[in-house]
């Protein structure tokens, strides 16, 4: 008999609780001590919950713009592949209608 085939019985795992609401997570929030482990963890890599620096927010606006060029250049190349697509398209119909054409006059 082999081990893996035996019949466990698994036990129902409880369902999950629902998520905070943003009332009870800000709540939880002020009501950390300055010591809480979060917090010296967010000190330790920088994202200290203290007002950004102007560096931060320049590199924030500057990631939104290269963001924003990004996407209409997406944008730009999605509507020039499906221009290129539908070119293709009528280019294989025309290829496929010459070649029944080509197939009538060898008859």
């Amino acid at each position: 008999m082999n081990i893996g085939s035996k019949n466990k019985k698994r036990g129902v795992l409880p369902s999950r609780p629902d998520p905070p609401t943003v009332d009870q997570i800000l709540e939880d929030i002020n009501r950390a001590a300055p010591n809480d482990p979060v917090f010296s963890i967010l000190e330790k890599t920088g994202q200290d919950s203290s007002r950004p620096s102007d560096s931060d927010v320049d590199l924030r606006f500057q990631q939104c713009r290269q963001y924003l060029e990004l996407n209409e250049q997406l944008q730009e190349a999605r509507s020039r592949l499906l221009r290129q697509r539908e070119e293709l398209r009528a280019a294989g119909e025309q290829l496929q209608s010459d070649v029944e054409e080509v197939k009538g006059q060898t008859l």
